[in-house]
């Protein structure tokens, strides 16, 4: 280790919100260059490279071919698909000394069908699935985390190619497979889920989420019969609530000043589930109200899947009194100038209250149909604990997610705009059917820190871990010591075990911390009992300090890192 750029830690670094963040700058894993853009240093790259390796030793035993593309990607393909304008500010654009439009790349799917159109021609070829593991950049708009959210980071893209949909699914099956498999070997505790396509689009996808608390996504999920969804997907069941009954007059009363679903409650003291509340957002710049129960959130991903828009955002405070003509807290939909989606749930209620559209002034006993019809009633809202499973009907319960994997049968999207096709058995020209795999690499480490992480520092699965083994010797002037230690060590890489030798000229305190915040899985320690022929074994996920001869200690070391390695 004295030979190595040892880099770590004693104070939590402010910027650092996260423990997987905090423990990778610690520990000496990596450095911050910018926003989202992180150095990797020789510790995290040996656990970078180890992660890549179990997911490619997944993918070549399910038949995945690897290739390279490049990150600097010209236009015209991405054009050729629509989605040079999708991305949008997240895609790093840039062009070259002619003038010429190029990106880095977000994801490769026009790149990797190009290259099947141009090299594949008949069905025989069929099925393929090519993967590569490679950097991506997004710019995005909020960088957080460390590289839980980077705007540069390490993804292992593949994508499959199927005569048809039968084989689409076969190969989905197949890399559904490979991912529980890699996943699996890095002892990650995962969930899969139904999810959103999002900007890949396609036909179906579903995520592999860690379970953490500061996952970035919800996941709902059933205990009775094992459903799960990301909250972006998952279908709400319309809950009834009791609303005054009758066919109650329409009645407009004064509000000063009470903008909020919380100054309503007050203000009329009564539960925010008689509210419907009405929100205004731009949809490619075309404003739209949307109606919701006012205890519930309108589900963004959902909307803006409805809408098939590009860019979907909350209504500037102009556009709101715009189609309002009322101050920003008074929408609501008896004449409102715009379309007017609502919920699902509201169609259930009767007598509820809803903005006036007029200034400090908001209706009751608002009945749908007779007051006002929207232009569509659908699923616009958030799924939450205690909501109706949508298979089973019991209690849903959720949890924060990070997602580290995520699969999609696309269908022919993109071989359907970028004419990717092969002759079948008939001669006639038909566009291949795809499927989309990725998993966030460089995520994948910091979902495993998230996981196996104590008060002391990381506790790396031994599939992961930098080293398996450090040799510790208390005193670097006692030559017995280090004679003991040196020994061992050069026994341990004999018998294949990753071993590194702690000679650095500090004090034994220092080095026990660092071995436990780097969280190597075994430390052997030749201390004042090496003239004995003693030395202390300590495994990282365990207390308990054991007095062993060196020859006892190797074994004992050599056993246990090959029997969690299997």
């Amino acid at each position: 280790m004295s030979k190595m750029l040892v880099a770590t830690l004693r104070e939590v670094p402010a910027e650092a919100e996260i423990k997987s963040h905090q423990l990778m700058l610690r520990a000496g894993l990596m450095r911050k260059n910018a926003a989202g853009i992180y150095s990797w240093l020789p510790l995290g790259l040996r656990s970078l490279r180890k992660v890549e390796q179990i997911i490619r030793d997944a993918m070549d035993s399910h038949g995945a071919l690897e290739v390279l593309m490049p990150a600097l990607l010209p236009a015209e393909t991405y054009q050729a698909s629509g989605r040079w304008e999708v991305f949008g500010p997240d895609m790093f654009r840039l062009k070259d000394r002619g003038e010429r439009d190029f990106c880095l790349g977000p994801t490769h799917e026009e790149v990797f069908t190009e290259l099947v159109k141009n090299e594949v021609k008949s069905y025989k070829a069929l099925p393929m699935t090519i993967y590569q593991i490679q950097s991506k950049y997004r710019d995005e708009r909020r960088p957080r985390f460390g590289v839980m959210r980077s705007r540069e980071f390490i993804m292992k893209d593949a994508y499959s190619f199927d005569k048809d949909e039968a084989g689409l699914d076969k190969s989905y099956q197949n890399m559904y497979a490979a991912y529980c498999q890699a996943f699996d070997t890095m002892k990650l505790d995962y969930i899969v889920v139904d999810a959103d396509s999002g900007a890949m689009g396609g036909s179906g996808s579903q995520e592999f989420m860690v379970k953490s608390e500061v996952g970035e996504d919800t996941i709902a999920f059933c205990d009775a019969c094992g459903y799960a969804a990301n909250s972006e997907k998952a279908p709400c069941i319309p809950t009834k609530v009791d609303c005054p009954a009758g066919d109650l007059p329409l009645e407009k009363i004064h509000t000063p000043n009470v903008k909020t679903i919380e100054e309503l409650q007050q203000y009329m003291n009564c539960g925010a589930e008689l509210f419907v509340k009405t929100i205004v957002y731009t949809a490619d710049e075309k404003p739209v109200a949307v109606m919701v129960r006012g205890d519930r959130e309108v589900n963004e991903v959902k909307l803006k899947n409805y809408l098939n828009c590009q860019e979907l955002a909350l209504a500037e405070p102009a556009i709101v009194q715009e189609v309002t003509h009322a101050a920003v807290g008074f929408a609501g939909p008896i004449g409102i100038s715009c379309d007017l989606l609502m919920d699902s749930e509201v169609e259930q209620m009767q007598n509820f209250v809803v903005g006036a559209n007029e200034t400090d002034y908001h209706y009751k006993n608002v009945q749908l149909n007779r007051d006002f019809t929207p232009t569509a009633v659908l699923d616009l809202r958030t799924i939450v604990t205690g909501d109706a499973c949508p298979h089973c009907g019991k209690p849903i319960g959720t949890a924060q997610g990070v997602e580290v994997g995520h699969i999609f049968k696309l269908g022919t999207k993109y071989s359907k705009a970028l004419n990717a096709a092969v002759l079948d058995e008939n001669g006639k020209s038909n566009v291949v059917v795809m499927g989309c795999y990725g998993i966030g690499v460089s995520r994948c480490l910091a979902a495993v820190i998230e996981q196996y992480s104590d008060e002391k520092g990381i506790v790396w699965p031994v599939s992961v871990a930098p080293y398996h083994v450090v040799v510790v010797p208390a005193n670097n002037k006692d030559e017995v010591q280090m004679q003991l230690a040196e020994q061992m060590y050069e026994q341990l890489l004999a018998q294949g075990i990753e071993a590194v030798l702690d000679d650095r000229a500090e004090r034994a305190g220092v080095k026990f911390k660092d071995a436990e915040l780097m969280g190597f899985p075994v430390r052997i320690t030749a201390g004042r009992s090496s003239g004995d022929g003693i030395v202390e074994y300590v495994e990282r996920t365990a207390d308990e300090k054991l007095e062993l001869s060196p020859e006892e200690a190797v074994k004992k070391a050599v056993d246990y890192i090959k029997g969690q390695l299997g």
